[in-house]
């Protein structure tokens, strides 16, 4: 009997809407209940980037108890409150934030403090406490000992090679790969590591980490990340079930639809701009490059595709169904004043519908109210396609579970990912990548 496909998890940055892969997650030990199949972890592969890694080494370093692992996420998301990853006291803004701000606008005038100078709008700190409780990385090596786990990696980025750089813990003796860019080191993860690969820039500080003997400092793994699902390939995964962080494709509207105001862009709007240039983006284009692949690969023959080299990739996408930003205008209030008081100084203001600057505000807004929020479109995105997750991991459907109408959010539209035009079935890709 052919032993089932090696299953990987991608888990993509996006700051503090990470919260809705904890929603997908929570979802997928439902639907593999509702099927009464084993509970044992069913990634073999995690891999992570920004806030993605600090959830894939929650997960990997709990792989030996795949539930509690997801429910140990789902508590710490349900009850986020900003506090728990940067200073939102009014000391630690003013020595951060205020001092940031005051540096780009008059900085030609404060040159002989440069020295001294903040080097990022918020003080992170309380990450590192929180990294310290919700991933024990001591584990990490005896779960993967035990079978639980083949591999963990994170990425991040080198400001001063510009490299985009996977950190790779595997059971396995893995040939580190180069690619143009990119490359990958084989390093037991730290919290280190994981502070680096969710340094988002500007945002928070950048952080120094061991490389090839020397030290370089290094920022959020989404910056420069050319190819998000290449790492689990090379780690072995043969499935890759990647959960994304932003909304894939917009409604099909006429251009002049969608032409927004007039009116110059603020600070807070440019940089949520390029944030999510530096968040999403990479992710559609990977998909985008697999589809091609696939395309390429159909019009082979069999002999010519086991010449190639290449094996199939199976892949299956959830993403919000719902743009974050809309849903965090809704949640500005829910901020700490002092934070607030910050970003209405780069442009953040209003909320809801007329709200300027919520996309920024998306990545910061570790808020329970925000955070459920995501976690319930998550859940719902998932649950309204459990039959292709079951149809994914091999899980048969013995019955409908109870309420086979899963109860729906107001949010409940789900936007369906078509990874292959010719039918829905997950799409199968190339590796090597």
């Amino acid at each position: 009997m052919r032993e089932p496909p090696v299953s990987g998890l991608v888990l993509t940055g996006g700051g503090a809407r990470a919260a809705y892969q904890i929603g997908v997650l929570k979802a997928v030990t439902q639907i593999r209940r509702d099927c009464q199949c084993a509970a044992h972890n069913p990634f073999a592969v995690i891999t992570g980037t920004s806030a993605g890694a600090i959830n894939a080494a929650a997960l990997a370093c709990r792989a030996d108890d795949f539930d509690a692992a997801v429910q140990t996420l789902i508590d710490t998301w349900s009850h986020f409150h900003a506090e728990q990853v940067y200073r939102v006291d009014s000391l630690g803004v003013i020595r951060t934030g205020a001092r940031w701000l005051t540096m780009l606008s008059i900085g030609w005038l404060l040159a002989k403090w440069r020295r001294a100078g903040p080097r990022s709008l918020l003080d992170n700190s309380p990450l590192r406490e929180l990294l310290s409780q919700l991933v024990p990385l001591h584990r990490l090596r005896q779960v993967m000992e035990g079978g639980h786990l083949q591999a963990l990696a994170v990425s991040a980025s080198g400001y001063g090679s510009g490299l985009h750089v996977t950190f790779y813990d595997a059971l396995a003796d893995i040939v580190p790969w180069n690619r143009s860019q990119r490359v990958s080191v084989a390093q037991s993860i730290t919290i280190d590591h994981l502070l680096a690969s969710s340094a988002i820039p500007f945002v928070f500080p950048a952080v120094p980490l061991g490389l090839k003997g020397k030290r370089e400092y290094f920022g959020d793994g989404s910056m420069r990340q050319s190819s998000p699902i290449s790492p689990a390939v090379h780690l072995g995964a043969e499935r890759i079930l990647v959960v994304g962080a932003g909304r894939m494709h917009e409604p099909a509207l006429p251009f002049e639809a969608r032409i927004g105001s007039d009116e110059y862009p603020n600070l807070a709007q440019i940089a949520g701009h390029a944030l999510s240039n530096i968040f999403l983006d990479a992710l559609a284009v990977d998909i985008e490059r697999l589809q091609r692949v696939n395309r390429t690969l159909s019009l082979l023959s069999p002999e010519a595709r086991s010449r190639s080299g290449l094996r199939a990739i199976e892949v299956l996408v959830i993403a919000p169904s719902q743009r974050l930003d809309d849903i965090a205008a809704r949640h500005l209030g829910s901020l700490p004043p002092w934070i607030r008081t910050l970003l209405r100084g780069v442009g953040v203001s209003g909320r809801g519908q007329g709200a300027r600057g919520a996309a920024l505000a998306s990545y910061l807004m570790f808020e329970a109210p925000y955070t459920q929020e995501l976690m319930a479109l998550g859940e719902t995105d998932t649950m309204n396609r459990r039959d292709e997750v079951a149809q994914f991991f091999g899980w048969n459907r013995r019955h409908r579970p109870r309420g086979s109408d899963h109860p729906q959010a107001p949010y409940s539209h789900t936007e369906h990912l078509e990874l292959d035009d010719e039918d829905r079935e997950p799409t199968r890709a190339a590796s090597p990548r």
